[in-house]
């Protein structure tokens, strides 16, 4: 059954999270957005925003606290630090929130499609023969990233895609569906349409520590033709 646009953001979308109306051979297989806290912690790095300002916090106030001062001097002490540490913080999550919010991703039996933007929301359609290979990441309570690599003639520009991309990958940036839940139940989804579409047998392969030790993202599983 076709997911409809039933009072989202988007009312111009003629279906939920796509461009336009899949043609009558194609149907969704598995469709999302990123969860706000772990797209916060991966993507903005929030946890360690907080662990800097944290550290800010403590290194204003510990004159006061060596000194053996009153809690009014603590405060006196932070009072520049600790407003700034709150705001920046907020809006932070608040860039995730939306962020969030307004990405969706869709992986039909023929391709994956990418709605992303905040302020100007742009579709990324990514057919299935373009697609070489899945890595998976897997974070914290079933969380985790699926980033997709492009075959050698295809590119999409890395400051279009963020934070939906790869981290450090500048030169041939890798979409990747960022914070979704149950990861491995999804990349298993992905796995089965890509096959399914391309009629080539798909490899999951486990990743060994070494392997994960010499990859920067640390990808648990990687997804490619046989």
């Amino acid at each position: 059954m076709a997911i409809e646009n039933l009072g989202h953001e988007y009312e111009f979308e003629p279906q939920f999270g796509l461009p336009e109306r899949l043609p009558s051979d194609e149907f969704i297989v598995w469709q999302g957005s990123p969860n706000v806290a772990a797209l916060a912690y991966s993507a903005f790095h929030f946890k360690k925003l907080a662990l800097y300002f944290g550290a800010l916090i403590l290194v204003c106030a510990w004159p006061a606290l060596e000194s053996g001062a009153g809690f009014m001097a603590v405060l006196s002490a932070i009072k520049w630090i600790a407003p700034l540490a709150v705001i920046g913080m907020a809006t932070l999550w608040t860039l995730a929130y939306f962020t969030a919010r307004t990405t969706v991703y869709t992986v039909t039996n023929k391709r994956v499609v990418m709605r992303l933007g905040i302020v100007l929301t742009v579709s990324f359609n990514l057919p299935f023969k373009q697609i070489v290979s899945a890595d998976v990441r897997a974070h914290q309570n079933g969380f985790g990233d699926i980033t997709l690599a492009l075959n050698g003639a295809n590119r999409i520009g890395w400051v279009h895609l963020w934070p939906s991309v790869r981290p450090w990958r500048i030169a041939k940036p890798e979409p990747t569906l960022r914070a979704v839940a149950d990861v491995q139940v999804v990349a298993e989804k992905l796995r089965d349409a890509w096959t399914q579409s391309t009629g080539l047998a798909a490899n999951a392969v486990a990743a060994s520590s070494a392997v994960q030790n010499d990859r920067r993202d640390g990808a648990l599983m990687q997804v490619s033709a046989t």
